[in-house]
């Protein structure tokens, strides 16, 4: 089961180097990371997606909170929760192509954000499973380059992460 876990950490060099130690020495596979400094220059927010059993999420969670720099743990999948990815591609716009391109982008909320004579730049955020449904509804051929943040998430509602 895909969770997403949410940490505040201390903004210092090598806290995320250390978090991420952590899921190798255990073989936990990451498979979205993304981190910034929050409003509190001293902190860092950092949200991690991964996969595991209950039991496997608790054993991370656990883990975590160990970490001298982690200050805080959330797995935003125990409640209600709004995530977003964004996602910057890079296709090929000639001819025809083009008209059907900006149609699709538009389809999907995106914005053209960089025009030349032969490609669009399109930005798309949503959840995953939008951003992967307009790579299946492009031609694969006119992907010239894909670039994805990864999830960020936070709790809906009253439910904060703060320390």
């Amino acid at each position: 089961m895909k969770h997403i876990i949410a940490l505040l950490i201390e903004n210092e060099p090598g806290a995320l180097s250390r978090v991420v130690a952590l899921f190798s020495a255990r073989a936990y596979n990451i498979e979205s990371l993304t981190v910034a400094p929050t409003e509190d220059a001293s902190l860092s927010r950092m949200t991690i997606v991964t996969s595991g059993s209950d039991e496997v999420i608790e054993q991370i969670t656990k883990h975590l909170n160990r970490l001298i720099e982690v200050i805080k743990v959330v797995d935003l999948t125990e409640g209600h929760y709004t995530q977003r990815e964004l996602m910057l591609i890079k296709v090929r716009a000639v001819g025809k192509e083009r008209e059907e391109m900006k149609r699709t982008a538009d389809i999907f909320r995106g914005r053209i954000i960089d025009v030349t004579e032969k490609t669009y730049t399109i930005e798309l955020t949503g959840d995953s499973s939008k951003l992967d449904a307009f790579i299946e509804s492009i031609d694969r051929a006119s992907i010239l380059e894909t670039v994805r943040t990864g999830t960020s998430g936070i709790g809906r509602g009253e439910r904060i992460l703060r320390v």
